[in-house]
């Protein structure tokens, strides 16, 4: 009897592999382009409010005539929505390249050295040190779109630090959405509900910094805990498998600036002066800000001495890095081209608002938050968003017996969390792209965070109709 010696391989565990952010965006419209065959085509009226923004006028949803999308019509959608985002693509792209030039000049391997040393015995305090601020600027302005500068400005740090890009990527995102979400002062959404719902300016403010508090802690907390598991065990990173190992940083030397780079540090924080300035006094988006990138990057590496062709190198580098980020933006903004396309954007809307307004009182609130977060994945703009929902969500508050504090509130919980997993989220797409971090990647770190957050934004506002959240 012969006996049989050939060793079988140990079969592989089929892993299930999400697929690329391309594909699910394709996905996406085809599914919103048939929905055009079967959801029935409407639309609100609309008129100015005292700003001169088209708000949606209450009771006036009509259904139109069925007018689905053609074949023409999503054959052009990712075109569209190139041409529709090109300002934000292009913004993207060139912070990208600035940043390679700043890279270039050694200032950024400086400042890595400097807190690196000073973080060296106490490294995961560099997580509240940085997130702190940022969800503070970010509270008070709503320029979450800073978290495309944060990310490559920190990321070496982290790196060198002994955590992984998801680390880095999360202090940004986490704070500045927390930030974001929990608005004491920003005038583009908190702003503009409040003025669509009728109530004081920024009013409510004391509720929502115990809220904001509440919801730092918990990102701070999750932050940390997923960073030190990775700085004792890099294996249990969620970016460490065979083709994402994370790169070896460098000692950044030398430890003292040469007189070029201090004045290129110089330049650089008078040029975050200049946008600062032109974000809180003239409003400036990714139009304007996309010509100051270009002109920091080139000022910063003439100042550090770089040769106008190194420099035009590094820019070109920059632009590749970050390509993906800026592509993502386009295809994500053809679903909702195709929604308009097909006049079902409105008639969502007065689907979703009927919903609510059949749901028990006590859970008015509640819903309003389901709403407004499914919303946002079509209308992934704040000030958008409040002008296109706000009208429906404060005559619904009225009738329920909700205050509309609270409705104000519900749509800032549901609006700000969902930019953090959102693929037609631009500016947090682009982040990941700068982070080098794949889509699926990051849900599967966010997601348990998700849940605490929206167990407290649920918990918030059940508080807040109880107490009957007012203007305060």
């Amino acid at each position: 009897m012969v006996q049989n010696t050939e060793t079988k391989e140990p079969k592989k565990k089929s892993k299930l592999k999400v697929p690329h952010i391309f594909v699910i965006l394709f996905i996406m419209i085809a599914l919103a382009s048939l929905a055009s065959y079967i959801i029935p085509a409407g639309q609100f009226e609309r008129q100015a409010n005292d700003s001169g923004a088209e708000v949606i006028v209450p009771g006036t949803f009509e259904y139109a005539e069925s007018s689905p999308v053609t074949f023409f019509e999503f054959m052009f959608a990712i075109p569209d929505g190139f041409i529709q985002t090109a300002e934000i693509i292009f913004g993207i792209i060139m912070i990208g390249g600035m940043f390679a030039v700043i890279e270039r000049t050694g200032v950024i391997a400086l400042g890595v050295n400097k807190l690196a040393s000073k973080f060296s015995d106490k490294g995961l305090w560099i997580i509240p040190t940085l997130m702190l601020p940022f969800a503070l600027f970010t509270t008070f302005t709503g320029q979450v779109e800073m978290s495309l500068i944060y990310l490559p400005a920190i990321l070496p740090l982290v790196l060198k630090l002994g955590f992984d890009r998801i680390t880095a990527a999360a202090i940004v995102l986490v704070s500045t959405i927390a930030g974001f979400s929990v608005a004491l002062a920003i005038p583009a959404n908190l702003g503009v509900a409040h003025e669509i719902a009728e109530l004081p300016l920024y009013s409510g403010i004391g509720f929502r910094i115990v809220l904001l508090a509440v919801v730092m802690l918990a990102g701070v907390a999750y932050v940390w805990r997923y960073a030190k598991k990775v700085h004792n065990n890099p294996e249990l990173s969620i970016v460490f498998d065979e083709n994402e190992v994370e790169p070896e940083v460098e000692d950044m030397a030398p430890v003292k600036a040469t007189k070029r780079q201090a004045w290129t540090a110089f330049t650089l924080f008078a040029a975050f002066g200049v946008l600062l300035f032109g974000l809180l006094n003239y409003g400036w988006y990714f139009r304007e800000l996309t010509g100051l990138y270009a002109l920091i990057g080139i000022t910063a590496g003439l100042v550090a001495g770089l040769k106008p062709s190194e420099i035009a190198d590094a820019f070109n580098e920059g632009f590749k890095k970050i390509l993906l980020g800026a592509i993502v933006v386009g295809i994500a903004r053809g679903i909702a081209v195709v929604l308009d396309a097909g006049d079902i954007m409105d008639t969502i809307i007065y689907a979703l608002g009927e919903f609510v307004s059949i749901m028990p009182d006590s859970l008015t609130a509640v819903f309003m938050l389901i709403v407004q977060a499914a919303l946002n994945f079509l209308i992934p703009s704040g000030s958008g968003q409040a002008m296109v929902t706000m009208p429906i969500m404060t005559g619904l508050s009225d009738i329920s017996g909700v205050t509309r504090q609270t409705a104000v509130l519900a749509f800032l919980l549901g609006d700000g969390f969902t930019n953090i997993f959102y693929p037609t989220s631009g500016y947090f797409m682009a982040t990941l792209a700068v982070g080098g971090i794949r889509w699926e990647k990051w849900l599967k770190f966010i997601f348990p965070l998700l849940i605490v957050w929206y167990s407290v934004a649920v918990v918030a506002l059940i508080i807040a109709q109880f107490i009957e959240y007012g203007p305060m």
